[in-house]
């Protein structure tokens, strides 16, 4: 068996130093790898929301369960799958984003998701503090600097729909395993290239 020395030996490689000096041989080669490398990036996130496992953070649900409930209720409501994918992913961040988790999630979702539902997942930091935030000396109406955006009403309906509401232990919350196609199909290919549908 090859250490891992011996594999990267053989890997093929782009010669450059500085990428001044780079030849289209060496993107030929950088760009194979990179398509390469994005097939596996649902598998990376699943990975990532796993280590929410067990994590309670004093709340009542851990926070992988948090957000399965909030997929399932998003589902149950006949969502799109782009919805449902940003309500399983929304805490993603919490594990590296400890102060701005919304915009972490939010940066991994954006190629796959509209524009709306980039935007709720930025923001629903500042919309989910209207349930909590006065217990903590802050103040509860901050959303309201958003008063006059045009996603503020889904971002509202957001948090009060399914996130505020997916803390309950007793709720019937439908398995990872339940959205891994569905998670799958949203990060196969960024909207931007997805070719458009034929209309019928």
């Amino acid at each position: 068996m090859m250490g891992h020395e011996s594999l990267a030996a053989v890997e093929e490689r782009a010669k450059f130093h500085a990428m001044e000096e780079g030849t289209k041989e060496d993107w030929a080669i950088i760009a194979r790898d990179y398509n390469a490398f994005a097939t596996g990036l649902a598998d990376r996130v699943l990975a990532h929301l796993k280590l929410l496992d067990g994590d309670f953070g004093g709340f009542p649900v851990d926070r992988l369960t948090h957000s399965l409930q909030c997929a399932t209720r998003a589902h149950r409501d006949g969502r799109g799958e782009t919805y449902v994918a940003m309500a399983l992913l929304h805490d993603i961040g919490d594990t590296l984003g400890t102060y701005n988790h919304p915009e972490v999630a939010a940066a991994i979702l954006k190629p796959f998701v509209t524009e709306e539902e980039h935007w709720i997942c930025q923001n629903h930091g500042a919309f989910q503090g209207y349930y909590y935030f006065h217990f903590l000396g802050m103040d509860r109406n901050l959303r309201d600097k958003f008063r006059d955006h045009p996603f503020y009403a889904a971002c509202a309906e957001f948090c009060a729909r399914y996130d505020q509401s997916a803390f309950d232990p007793d709720y019937d919350t439908l398995p990872l395993s339940f959205f891994e196609p569905i998670l799958r199909r949203v990060m196969e290919m960024p909207l931007s290239r997805r070719p458009l549908p034929v209309p019928a």
